[in-house]
């Protein structure tokens, strides 16, 4: 086993200092109640908190009632929520992790919701997946997407106040900001259609102008689109140029959300098969990168921090399986190089000596 050269080591941006460079991704749980965090969430987060993680990123939390995926999202838009995210980010500081949250908002993707809103009114597809006919949304006005990016402000100072380290806009998957900068979906003629990549720049500036000037904002962006007509990569590239510029500390950097995949417009799935599209953004924008996508194995996640590819990994899946995988990796190596062990609590300390 090769030995570990960036993974483990500490990662610092504005006054966000980590102490190493494993992300967990937002991954949603679909347990909350009206939006509100429960111990569902306090148990998930905290024990991969204690599992060594450097920074957890909270699952896609919504600006409003009508912008979750389904009735058991997440959302921040009420006190109620705001308190209960308290415990949480107290939680997880206690453990030792930084925390932030990805505020979003679903447009068209709001399936369970007959008031779906969108910048067009196409729906995402012809059918779900269990066979059911999609909601097609309504069109936003232009004075309902600036009520919006209200919305995404307001979600930000609540997140702000409630003690997260780092704010995450979610721009990508085909959530609401993507819808807009996507010309399949976005066929508006006012000024967010004259200028698809408005919408989430205006975002970004909103949130920025209510976080402290020294915490990092992360935006996620889909730097390609895998379905028919999908956007290409020297596109999604733009688009991030236009984020980077607008405010975004760190991009992080994925690919589709725009519908079924469709052969020749994604790339082949293996481990690290989106790298490439991080590795690109960070070199036209000059911003640190999350890079995503099937990098379970330490060794890859490591590979990839070390040819400077990206800054941070994120490991997704690998972290639904396994609490403790920054733990378990570190041991493992430890088996075979006897190189010290890092991030262990001490109550398990003999479990890893």
């Amino acid at each position: 086993m090769a030995k570990f050269r960036k993974l483990l080591t500490p990662f610092k941006i504005k006054n966000l200092e980590l102490k190493n460079r494993v992300v967990m991704p937002p991954m949603c749980q679909y347990s909350a109640v009206d939006g509100v965090p429960n111990d569902w969430h306090l148990l998930h987060y905290s024990s991969r908190a204690v599992g060594g993680v450097g920074l957890i990123i909270v699952e896609m939390t919504n600006v409003a009632p009508n912008g979750r995926i389904t009735q058991h999202c997440l959302g921040l838009w009420n006190d109620e929520q705001q308190a209960a995210f308290k415990k949480l980010t107290d939680s997880v500081h206690k453990h030792g992790a930084k925390i932030g949250v990805q505020i979003a908002h679903a447009g068209r993707k709001a399936q369970d919701e007959p008031n779906a809103v969108a910048p067009s009114a196409i729906h995402y597809g012809e059918l779900d997946y269990a066979g059911q006919n999609l909601v097609t949304p309504k069109e936003l006005s232009t004075e309902e997407v600036k009520d919006l990016v209200q919305a995404f402000q307001n979600s930000v100072k609540r997140a702000v106040d409630a003690g997260f380290d780092t704010i995450e806009i979610h721009g990508a998957h085909g959530y609401l900001i993507h819808q807009f900068y996507s010309p399949k979906s976005n066929q508006r003629t006012d000024e967010y259609g004259q200028d698809k990549a408005l919408f989430g720049v205006e975002v970004i500036q909103a949130a920025r102008a209510v976080m402290p000037e020294n915490m990092p904002l992360i935006v996620r962006i889909s730097a390609q689109e895998y379905g028919e007509n999908g956007f290409d990569i020297d596109y999604g590239v733009q688009v991030a140029k236009r984020f980077a510029d607008a405010g975004a500390d760190v991009l992080d950097v994925s690919g589709g959300g725009d519908g079924v995949l469709h052969k020749g417009n994604h790339p082949e799935f293996y481990a690290g098969y989106q790298v490439a599209f991080a590795r690109k953004v960070k070199e036209a924008t000059g911003k640190p990168v999350i890079a995503v996508g099937m990098l379970d194995n330490p060794a890859v996640a490591d590979h990839v921090l070390g040819v400077d590819d990206a800054d941070l990994v994120a490991v997704g899946r690998g972290l639904l399986r396994d609490p403790y995988w920054v733990l378990n990796a570190q041991y493992q190596q430890n088996a075979v190089d006897g190189s010290e062990m890092q991030f262990v609590p001490r109550q398990y300390e003999r479990g890893f000596a």
